[in-house]
């Protein structure tokens, strides 16, 4: 956690302002009432308005995002498992198309209420299928394929058909992930999801556990599995669905940074939950501030970068895997 706190401070001095760490922790001090600060206005603003909400953003979405894989890749029993299997980014990127570029609810709604909107939808209907088939691990893996082909299918209906070069270009940033536009109720809201899902899975960790050896097993210790899957996966879905509504579709965070964290501190999810959102949080903060040094003037989105990053680390950890086993 003290690696976390120092990584926010130095990444929110990386720039063409000239601030330091000590900097960072007056200019939060002063905002707070408890110290004051030389730090000039400028230099206050871009810390507290600019680099620091969007960092925090970044620690909170990697969090979330790594603690619903894990809890997906245990609940279905599928290393391969990752938040966005349940339909909820492709419902999100529709809901956002449907906002900024058919203009649906333009005025009422923002772009993040559409997406938010469209993740729930993706989600609802996902789940609806996969009981209209009967439930189960397989079930609900195949109903979140079909869902997830279905919503990305509209939305790509939707640019062709209506979109001009600008918006465009606008849907794919958004749909490839960027943290730049993040505010301080975006962190506050997303944050607070992300802390009651944490804790919430927390709570269910030896039910987790029992997971690992089976639905059968698990509910020969008392567990009403039926009854915790869909309370976990509905969790999993309501915390991606408001990581992906302000940030967008960041990819491969929730299927890397799981597998990581189990080298670190083995498969117990009281311990394994905690320290993949850590490994999350930092590992989204490190590569949010290279996707805005990497190219200079022309940023990056972050979904590139996590891919890009995220395979070569995929198959060092299967390679390290295989050597173990």
């Amino acid at each position: 956690m003290a690696c976390l706190v120092l990584s926010v401070a130095v990444v929110v001095t990386i720039g063409p302002a000239s601030l330091s760490v000590p900097d960072v922790f007056e200019v939060i001090g002063a905002r707070l009432g408890f110290v004051d600060t030389g730090v000039s206005r400028i230099g206050q603003g871009i810390v507290w308005n600019l680099r620091l909400p969007r960092t925090l953003m970044a620690a909170v979405s990697g969090a979330g995002l790594a603690v619903c894989g894990v809890v997906l890749q245990s609940l279905l029993r599928n290393p391969l498992a990752e938040p966005f299997l349940l339909g909820v980014s492709s419902g999100a990127s529709t809901g956002a198309v449907l906002v900024l570029i058919l203009g649906i609810g333009a005025g009422a709604v923002s772009l993040t209420m559409g997406a938010f909107a469209g993740a729930v939808v993706a989600f609802v209907l996902v789940m609806a299928l996969a009981r209209l088939a009967g439930g189960g691990t397989a079930k609900v893996i195949l109903a979140g394929v079909a869902g997830t082909q279905l919503f990305s299918a509209v939305t790509s209906y939707i640019v062709i058909t209506a979109a001009d070069a600008e918006q465009a270009r606008g849907v794919l940033n958004w749909l490839l992930g960027s943290l730049s536009g993040a505010r301080w109720d975006d962190v506050a809201v997303a944050g607070i999801v992300c802390v009651l899902g944490l804790a919430l899975c927390v709570s269910r960790s030896n039910a987790l556990d029992a997971f690992a050896f089976g639905q059968d097993a698990a509910s020969s210790l008392g567990i009403d599995v039926l009854r915790l899957r869909w309370l976990l996966l509905t969790a999993t879905a309501l915390v991606t669905a408001t990581i992906v509504s302000s940030a967008g579709a960041i990819g491969f965070v929730g299927l890397v940074v799981p597998h990581a964290a189990r080298l670190l501190v083995g498969h117990r999810h009281r311990a394994l939950l905690p320290v993949t959102a850590v490994l999350g949080a930092l590992l989204l903060v490190w590569v949010d501030t290279l996707s805005v040094v990497v190219a200079g003037a022309q940023e990056v989105p972050v979904g590139v970068v996590t891919a890009l990053v995220g395979v070569p680390a995929f198959a060092l950890l299967l390679a390290r895997r295989r050597n173990m086993g």
